[in-house]
């Protein structure tokens, strides 16, 4: 038997990154069983963020399923500890053995998916058939098919209507996607953000207006009455996981109409201001999270059709992510990575993970307990 060496980026402690041999997991291969060898792994400057920043609440609570309720526990050990290993999942790889099952599948063949920072892993052979990636498509743009089926469900929970006005708050990765599947839906998209750089690519990709939240006439609410005739926006899509910016969206958007919240929001509710535009113009706030679709779409979609609706799209041309791409550094560097995103995130927007490449001679490797 071929013996593979497996190595995990892991979150060895708040902002600390570690790497972990995880060779001797998935040495012996099933019959329905295929092998992949990652070679990138995007980073998500939302979820793992928290995670990094150690503000994520599994890492403090403890999650109970059944009940899906977060509980505090007396030590605040939480549901994760330390290292993390599952996190990422923004994925993409490449078939290097097969299980006598499997044998349909061609080594070498191409592999989307998520399973997390890890430079090897062992996949069902019915998951790997279902995320082959699209012949021609650069591997790069494989790391998007999650990210993307995010910003697909936030499209479905927002029920868009052909020549309506969405506006979209935060251009980050999640925010731009949103705007341009926004468009495709038939609206006029509005992009707010306050980083002139994401300003500048969301121009780039197609949005029909920008607006920078900290200049202009007038808060971004006002500018976004002004734009459509007092009315306001018919959805307004927040996805920073900024209080201040979910409540503007509550500000711009029209009477008894939706603002649909897609980003993480960590701590309290500090500046969300419930008693002002969000009681007297009967605002719907909707919650989209990916664990789940809208309960009227659900004997339609689920998340699988939503990845695959995405990457259809994506290998039509219909979205454009070249352009969101700005770094993409070999795994082994990851601390210097997630710093830059934490303490600069005005010059990143999508991070990559290159592992294509083996762990250098001298990189701290731990042993897995």
């Amino acid at each position: 038997m071929t013996q593979y060496r497996k190595v995990g980026v892991v979150l060895a402690g708040p902002k600390k990154i570690g790497f972990l041999d995880e060779s001797r997991e998935d040495q012996t291969l099933q019959p329905h069983e295929v092998r992949v060898r990652t070679l990138y792994s995007g980073i998500s400057a939302g979820t793992e963020l928290t995670q990094y920043r150690g503000s994520n609440p599994y890492l403090t609570k403890r999650w109970d399923p059944s009940r899906r309720l977060f509980l505090k526990t007396e030590d605040e050990q939480g549901t994760q500890t330390y290292p993390v290993r599952n996190w990422g999942y923004e994925e993409v790889g490449q078939i290097e053995e097969r299980g006598s099952a499997a044998l349909d599948l061609a080594e070498g063949a191409l592999v989307y998916g998520k399973w997390g920072h890890h430079s090897r892993v062992t996949l069902s052979a019915d998951y790997v058939r279902e995320r082959l990636l699209p012949e021609g498509l650069d591997p790069l743009m494989g790391i998007f098919s999650q990210i993307g089926a995010i910003a697909l469900n936030g499209i479905l929970d927002s029920s868009i209507r052909l020549g309506e006005t969405v506006a979209v708050f935060g251009l980050g990765i999640v925010g731009n996607l949103v705007g341009q599947l926004a468009r495709l839906s038939g609206a006029r998209v509005i992009g707010v953000d306050l980083l002139p750089q994401r300003l500048d690519k969301a121009r780039e990709v197609g949005f029909d207006l920008v607006i920078n939240g900290q200049t202009g006439s007038g808060s971004a609410a006002e500018q976004i009455k002004d734009l459509t005739g007092g009315r306001g926006a018919d959805v307004c899509i927040e996805a920073t996981g900024a209080i201040p910016a979910l409540n503007e969206a509550i500000r711009a958007v029209a009477y008894s109409s939706k603002v649909v919240a897609l980003g993480f929001y960590q701590g309290g509710a500090q500046g969300l201001i419930l008693g002002d535009e969000f009681h007297h113009n009967r605002v719907n706030l909707v919650c989209s999270q990916i664990s789940g679709v809208s309960p009227d779409l659900q004997h339609r979609w689920n998340q699988n059709r939503l990845v695959i609706t995405f990457m259809d799209l994506l290998a039509g041309g219909r979205v454009q992510l070249q352009p969101l791409l700005t770094h993409v550094r070999p795994a082994w560097e990851a601390q210097a990575l997630y710093d830059l995103i934490d303490s600069q995130p005005d010059s990143v927007l999508q991070a990559v993970l290159d592992f294509r490449q083996p762990p250098p001679a001298g990189l701290p490797i731990e042993p897995l307990a």
